[in-house]
């Protein structure tokens, strides 16, 4: 029966790439020559890794199709409209319990965010053992630019941070590095909260932004696909521009 299961899913998915909405999302690297040579660099990265040869299909780009892409609408009020209403009501569950966001220096969270990782091993399957570890001290430098950023942030509640999320901003585009939530108030909609603040927090700091990427939708599992499309990160087919 998995096997029929993972057949249909493969017989739909073909189906559903065919009619793919394009994107052509550009990571404005000229924009990038006066700020910290970091930033130049993580452009470069980012382009290099979504245009090389998929490792499974050579016929297509790695980051090309099925990209989970959430295109931001005009505001943070109508980005909430357009999220299902079960994320809704997990953000107003975070916000009542008292949770808050902000963008968060990571080193003087570590403690923290190795408690994060640490708090289930498993999460959409088993956690690799150096996710489990957690971080190493950070040494981006900071950005003095809006075109170009590699935030952190966290929700945190009674002086603990219990979700966070890294970020790169690149001209058109706010890209997922990583997101984790602590097991423990994974119910309270810590999580959701995130994602949604960090919306907020891109319209007020980050104009150029047209686009928040959450890696790729195709061959994820169910649970993670259904998690992705009910804060508005669907599959779309992108090209890439530096």
């Amino acid at each position: 029966m998995r096997f029929l299961n993972s057949g249909r899913q493969l017989l739909d998915d073909i189906r559903e790439v065919a009619k793919l909405p394009h994107l052509r999302i550009s990571l404005m690297a000229e924009a990038a020559a006066s700020n910290d040579p970091f930033y130049l660099r993580c452009v470069q990265t980012q382009y290099r890794e979504a245009t090389r040869r998929h490792p499974r299909f050579p016929l297509i780009r790695n980051f090309e199709i099925g990209m989970a892409v959430c295109v931001l609408p005009a505001d943070h009020e109508a980005y909430l409209r357009a999220v299902e209403g079960a994320a809704r009501r997990n953000i107003k569950k975070a916000q009542r319990l008292g949770y808050q966001f902000q963008r968060i220096e990571p080193n003087k969270w570590l403690g923290d965010i190795r408690d994060i990782h640490q708090s289930t091993d498993v999460r959409q399957g088993p956690v690799r053992a150096d996710v489990l570890q957690g971080p190493s001290p950070i040494s981006d430098p900071p950005s003095n630019s809006n075109v170009h950023d590699y935030p952190y942030f966290g929700v945190i509640k009674d002086g603990r941070c219990v979700a966070y999320a890294s970020c790169l901003v690149a001209g058109e585009m706010i890209g997922i590095g990583n997101l984790f939530g602590h097991a423990q108030f994974m119910s309270d909609g810590v999580v959701p909260l995130l994602i949604s603040e960090i919306v907020r927090y891109t319209y007020a700091n980050y104009p150029r932004v047209r686009y928040f990427v959450y890696d790729k939708y195709y061959g994820a599992g169910e649970s993670a696909r259904r998690f992705k499309r009910k804060f508005c990160f669907l599959p779309h087919r992108v090209t890439w521009s530096l």
